[in-house]
């Protein structure tokens, strides 16, 4: 007879993988920031919507962390609804040949989209 995770184990993966996920969003954005600075850039407006997106993003995500960590339902939609979306981009970069991308991307989305599903009860 098999047992099922239980939803502190699905709550603490969320957590885990949602704060993950933040600290690259970050990352990112704080390398897009350092390669604007040292490059020319041809469309900057473009580079500064992607920055600042990658930026609520990144503390969107952390907020939504905390949700799971206080045991509320404030995360789990936004968490669901971000991975979901992740999950389409990795489809797409995987037609585009960013295959080394797609699959990592697609792993940690799939792994935080179940874990946000599961670690919230009501």
């Amino acid at each position: 007879m098999s047992r099922r995770p239980s939803t502190d184990t699905f709550r603490r993966a969320a957590v885990i993988l949602l704060r993950v996920e933040s600290a690259i969003i970050a990352g990112l954005v704080v390398y897009l920031g350092v390669k604007a600075l040292t490059s020319h850039i041809s469309k900057p407006s473009a580079l500064a919507g992607v920055i600042i997106f990658g930026i609520l993003g990144s503390v969107g995500l952390y907020i939504a962390s905390t949700g799971f960590v206080k045991g509320v339902a404030y995360g789990r939609s936004p968490a669901v609804l971000a991975n979901g979306i992740a999950l389409g981009v990795s489809y797409f970069m995987s037609k585009g040949h960013l295959i080394e991308v797609a699959i990592p991307l697609a792993i940690l989305a799939a792994a935080t989209f179940v874990a946000s599903l599961f670690g919230y009860s009501e």
